[in-house]
């Protein structure tokens, strides 16, 4: 049977449904195929015979024809704009294929539709409970949670076409993702948890709000710091510390300024470490309970405890003493700051030489990383004392 020649039987793939819409017979059709396979250097080549097998989806044996060469295939779909798999399909298949994506696309976006007020504190409010789980069992407990989250909210913002609540959601996702690649980093997955930084960056984007911005921008920075890359930390820390001077609040502006003494300590520049956390004590707002804007962890206890961090890993003696105030002051909740705490002791106490005082607390945060999951202060405790000491 030639194709376009007016019978009114039903087309057997879609290969056929296209030629009979293009109103073609075989041979017109595979002239059509030579001329566009010149025109465009594609080397696919197509006989009427192998187009006739193709179009009735059997063989003269009456077995299912099967794919073609690459080649062809190729040639056929960029010469149809249909898949090969979708071409050589029953027509009736793809048609409710394509029905079944539309209706899921009317699904979602009238899912984006009722979002409001009470949905989006509703989101907010999961996202306060999941960093509570966080913070006190560790991402092994919560990042699946997160990363759920994040998947739920990324559909909800692709599909919203409110403009406030998109910012809105926006906003949600770059919090939600800058947690998540937090949680991939002390996993120990960094290039996982540099691409949730990436997609957060972009969700802070759409938020509206540069503060949002920045504050994903630096969190990234930590990911450097990680993988050894110290220069380019502090300049990534240097420029969002530079561009928040008129985006952001004081407390976040204190958050980056301590963010960056703890980017230039690992650089080994001591003295401008030191004054970047003297510039974050002195922009910490007295009450830090009822800040918008980005969510930070940063009151004196958290700031002490932070540059007692930096003291350390430049030798400072005066290390122990910051510290040792800050873990006696700690909210007990803090599962994963007191790991990284003690890390920092014992790393203080070795230096002095006091290998019993240091040892005590590599075990007691040794003991913490592995019931929270902390891959990455695991692996601090191992280059300060073995994996088994």
């Amino acid at each position: 049977m030639a194709a376009g020649d007016g019978t009114d039987e039903l087309p057997r793939t879609v290969l056929e449904l296209k030629l009979r819409e293009r109103s073609q017979t075989l041979a017109e059709f595979v002239e059509d195929a030579e001329r566009f396979a010149r025109t465009f250097g594609e080397p696919g080549t197509l006989s009427v015979r192998h187009l006739q097998r193709l179009i009735s989806g059997r063989k003269a044996d009456g077995s299912p024809v099967g794919r073609p060469r690459p080649a062809t295939a190729r040639l056929l779909e960029r010469m149809l704009g249909l898949p090969i798999d979708d071409l050589l399909s029953s027509p009736n298949a793809v048609r409710g294929s394509v029905e079944a994506a539309e209706e899921e696309l009317r699904q979602r976006l009238s899912a984006a539709r009722r979002v409001n007020a009470d949905v989006l504190a509703l989101l907010q409010d999961q996202l306060t409970a999941v960093r509570r789980l966080d913070r006190q069992l560790g991402a092994s407990t919560a990042h699946e949670e997160v990363s759920t989250k994040v998947r739920q909210i990324t559909r909800l913002r692709s599909h919203s076409l409110t403009p406030g609540v998109r910012s809105q959601l926006g906003a949600l996702l770059a919090e939600f993702g800058t947690l998540a690649g937090w949680q991939q980093l002390d996993m120990g997955f960094v290039g996982d948890s540099w691409q949730f930084y990436e997609r957060a960056k972009a969700a802070a984007r759409e938020s509206g709000d540069a503060a949002f911005e920045v504050h994903t921008a630096a969190e990234q920075a930590f990911v450097l710091l990680d993988v050894g890359e110290t220069a380019s930390a502090v300049e990534l820390l240097r420029a969002t510390e530079r561009r928040a001077q008129h985006v952001a609040g004081r407390l976040l502006r204190s958050w980056l300024a301590a963010a960056y003494g703890e980017a230039l300590a690992a650089d080994g520049q001591r003295s401008a470490s030191l004054r970047a956390f003297d510039r974050a004590a002195g922009l910490l707002p007295a009450d830090v309970s009822a800040v918008e804007g980005p969510y930070v962890v940063l009151d004196p206890v958290h700031l002490a405890r932070w540059r007692g961090h930096a003291l350390a890993r430049i030798g400072e003696p005066d290390a122990v003493d910051v510290l040792s105030t800050a873990l006696s002051r700690l909210d007990p909740t803090f599962t994963r700051a007191e790991t990284a705490l003690r890390v920092d002791l014992a790393t203080a106490f070795f230096a002095m030489g006091e290998r019993v005082e240091g040892r005590a607390h590599a075990q007691r945060a040794r003991a913490l990383a592995v019931e929270i999951g902390s891959v990455r202060q695991q692996r601090r405790i191992a280059r300060l004392v073995g994996p088994t000491n």
